[in-house]
């Protein structure tokens, strides 16, 4: 599996935006420049067999009645990191409202980072942002002090949340959440992806890495509790591929529990930079939903990450974009509820561009508009 460097590059708001059987139960300081990965998603070749997960915690505090989002009674939501910067947190009502322009239709929800570079802090400006553009806030909390990869974050470990190190600003960030509303919330994602610092190669290796990612996330959603900040939906978010592509890193090694996760989430991508392997959307989501549909097998899926690279010689992005969500929605995956694509165009280390953005051609933007027109795709959440 190939990994890529970029450099995001930030686009003013101002920008003018120019018959399937059912896989389910088949076999089986910070840098001056922000950089992150995205990787290449192939299917793994080697099928993983997942560490059996322990209880949990005994006597943790109970799952609370609260509002949560529900799954639509018919069709799917419809949502996007509506370019949202380098960072991923550059939430605007300009930014919402120029992809939703473009697209032609809303979006359940505005996906976006809450990276702690700068201390652990609650991020009411994105989450007031995407309510005025009249959309649900998703927060990807990503316990992370730098954009570095492929290595152990410097400040942050998942023993220290487990030891409570970070209690007390994680306190407040959930008093501030309480009052904030309903939210959707991811901790650590991508957890099976080595490219983030919480991934287990990080955290103490196989058997140990897994298990502490998720202490770590039962830790937070147990100090959530404690506050009673009932109004969040939690998510777990993997990748189809993943890596390392081994048994120790299966996504089952890495679940909490049924009792702390109300949503699965998943990130499909196709090819993101001219230089990697071309690949359908298909070939990359079939084993990953397999997989993920096995860790827990009544919680609704959200696919919360997908696109592909426009300007890939010999290749069209615009008609890969038809092939996913036609995909998408052909019945083979039927605890699907959402599709979320992430729109942003970054420039490689190599000098590549990676177009993201459903407008990069014209093509592209009428392939995505299209696929999207149907009102079978849901832009409201359903949160009760």
């Amino acid at each position: 599996m190939r990994r890529m460097r970029f450099v995001a590059l930030v686009c003013a708001a101002a920008a003018v935006l120019g018959a399937c059987t059912s896989l389910e139960g088949a076999s089986s300081g910070t840098p001056a420049t922000p950089t992150r990965v995205f990787v290449a998603n192939v299917a793994t070749d080697e099928p993983r067999q997942p560490i059996p997960t322990p209880a949990s915690p005994a006597n943790p505090p109970p799952p609370q009645e609260g509002a949560k989002l529900q799954a639509p009674a018919a069709g799917m939501y419809l949502a996007a990191n509506a370019d949202f910067g380098g960072q991923e947190d550059q939430v605007t009502v300009q930014r919402i409202a120029a992809f939703t322009q473009a697209s032609g239709r809303g979006i359940a929800w505005a996906y976006f980072s809450d990276n702690w570079m700068n201390g652990i802090a609650f991020p009411a400006a994105q989450v007031a942002a995407a309510r005025a553009a009249g959309t649900t806030p998703f927060i990807r909390m990503m316990p992370r002090a730098t954009f570095d990869q492929d290595r152990a974050d410097p400040v942050y470990t998942l023993q220290k949340i487990i030891d409570g190190q970070y209690d007390a600003q994680l306190t407040q960030w959930a008093r501030a959440a309480k009052a904030a509303g309903p939210l959707l919330i991811e901790f650590g994602t991508e957890v099976n992806g080595d490219w983030f610092p919480w991934n287990g190669k990080y955290n103490g290796g196989p058997g140990a890495g897994p298990q502490r990612f998720r202490d770590a996330y039962r830790h937070v959603v147990d100090l959530f509790r404690r506050e009673g900040a009932a109004n969040i939906t939690w998510f777990f978010h993997v990748d189809a591929s993943g890596s390392p592509s081994a048994a120790w890193n299966a996504m089952a090694n890495y679940y909490p529990g049924d009792g702390y996760v109300d949503w699965l989430g998943i990130s499909a991508y196709g090819a993101q930079s001219p230089v990697e392997d071309w690949v359908t959307f298909s070939s990359v989501f079939d084993a990953g939903y397999r997989e993920l549909a096995a860790v827990a097998p009544t919680k609704p899926i959200a696919l919360l990450e997908f696109a592909v690279t426009d300007g890939y010689p010999g290749h069209d992005k615009a008609q890969w974009i038809r092939d996913a969500f036609a995909t998408i929605r052909s019945g083979r995956y039927p605890r699907l509820k959402a599709a979320s694509w992430w729109n942003e165009t970054f420039q490689n280390d190599d000098g590549t561009t990676s177009s993201l953005r459903i407008d990069s051609s014209q093509a592209a933007l009428d392939a995505y508009r299209t696929a999207i027109a149907d009102p079978w795709w849901v832009t409201t959440s359903a949160i009760n």
